[in-house]
This record gives C-alpha cells, structure tokens and sequence, in this order.
C-alpha cells in the first residue's frame, strides 16, 4: 500500500541506479538468469510503499548499472511517475521515446566519470539540445536540465523550452563539512532566477540526511533526487525505512524555508 502525502511542498525522487550496479557485479552476464538480484522492480516498489513521489534510473550509453529491459519494466509496473536522466544522444533518445517516462532529466556524460560529476554546459550547447527537448515534449515527456547553480545556465535553460531544471547540489554537498556557505549561496540564486523564470526547479546529488537541513534553506525546490545515500542506508536498514527517515526531514520545508527567510 502506497503512503504519499500529496500536500507535501517538497518530493522526493528516490533513484535506483546503484540497485542496479549491486545487480550487475554478480550478474551483468547473465542478464536474464531469474535469480539475477537485487531486483529494481522490489527496490521501486519498496521506495513507492514508503512514500516516495518518483522513481529516477539513468540509462547511460555504456549501461554500467540501468539496463533497457529495466527501464521499460519500471515504466509498466511502477506507480508512481517515471525520471529517466540520459545523455543527449540519438540511441538513448530513441529509447526514451518508445518508453515515454513521466519526466526525462538530461544531463552531461563522460565514459571515464564514476558518476555525473557537473552539470550540462546548456549555455554552450548545440542545436541537437533543444531537438531533443522539442521531441520528447511533443510526445508528452516532460524535461529537466541537469545544471550547475549558474545564473548564465540557468538563463539559459529557460530558452530552451524545458519545463524544469534539476540544480547540481554536488559542490555544495562536498564542500558542507567545511561551509558550504558560498555554494549554498550560488543554489539560492540560481533558485529564484529560475523560479522567476518560470521553471520548476528540482536538486540532486550528494544529498544526505546531514546536508539536507541546511538545503532546505533554498528557496522554491519542488523535488529532491536522492539515490546513493539512501541504497547506502539500505544496506543497515532497509530502504524503506531509509526512504522514510529523509522524507520526515522533508516534511518540514515549507516552515524551515519560511523561517530562514525571515532571519
């Protein structure tokens, strides 16, 4: 049974990616093995029953974790709404188009990366990026752009046509232990610009149960993608109760956002 809280201000996308990277250390060659686990679908479901608002998978072109048969199982059996981050690329693209997530968050990739590390350089991009937004729109996909909190990006990411942005929070999430304060600064601009830009603004990664008290001090957040943090507590815990911990954390955004406001 699903526990959503609908009048909450701030969601969370609970992405599953590091599920599947668990899954192919042991069974990356035996793809279709019936005992092949951890199972993505259980995670999904385990994240929808204990209140999460969306399920995020990234399909990346050198299928490190995500597999294509994951994505197109997600978006039949899961619940909730469907993010699928991906790179600007013709293969990835095709597949998005035959799965029509809920939400498409496109962002930079590097084969050499352990994960996406930055965000997509919007301002300077070619003219295959809003291509690709205008398609996957047309087929009723919305679109988020992947962005460091930059007020140039995020100018730019309203040109695009896309919906939303989701804010790249990992400088701040490194740089918290020791302050943070000029790069929890740089979030809560890039926030308001592109809430007076008209654009739904979204944040991820690094987030964790630490750096989330003082990330709720930005401004306009709609949605927050939490993944390794949360599979990392999994592990002790179970991710349901994981998932459960962050989200009565979350509750409190709307108090918590006014109250630093009026300090």
């Amino acid at each position: 049974m699903t526990n959503h809280t609908t009048d909450r201000l701030l969601k969370l996308g609970v992405n599953i990616d590091h599920v599947a990277t668990l899954r192919q250390a042991r069974y990356a060659l035996l793809p279709d093995l019936p005992n092949a686990e951890p199972s993505l679908l259980a995670a999904a479901n385990e994240a929808e029953a204990n209140g999460a608002d969306s399920i995020t998978v990234h399909l990346r072109q050198d299928r490190r974790h995500i597999q294509d048969r994951d994505v197109f199982e997600l978006r039949e059996k899961i619940r909730t709404k469907l993010n699928l981050e991906m790179g600007n690329t013709a293969e990835i693209l095709a597949i998005a188009l035959k799965v029509k997530p809920d939400f498409v968050c496109l962002v930079p990739e590097n084969r050499k990366e352990i994960t996406t590390e930055g965000g997509l350089d919007v301002a300077g991009a070619d003219s295959s990026l809003g291509l690709t937004i205008d398609q996957l729109r047309s087929a009723g996909v919305r679109v988020s752009l992947f962005i460091d909190p930059d007020p140039d990006q995020v100018r730019a990411a309203a040109r695009t046509g896309a919906e939303m942005i989701e804010l790249h929070t990992g400088a701040f999430a490194n740089a918290e232990v020791a302050g943070g304060t000029r790069e929890l600064a740089q979030l809560k601009e890039a926030a308001i610009i592109a809430h007076e830009a008209g654009l739904q603004v979204n944040a991820g990664h690094g987030i964790n149960l630490v750096n989330l008290v003082r990330l709720m001090e930005v401004p306009h957040l709609a949605e927050l993608n939490v993944g390794h943090h949360l599979v990392s507590r999994a592990i002790f815990g179970g991710l349901g109760a994981a998932v459960r911990e962050m989200l009565a954390m979350m509750t409190c955004y709307g108090q918590w956002n006014a109250a630093t406001r009026d300090t």
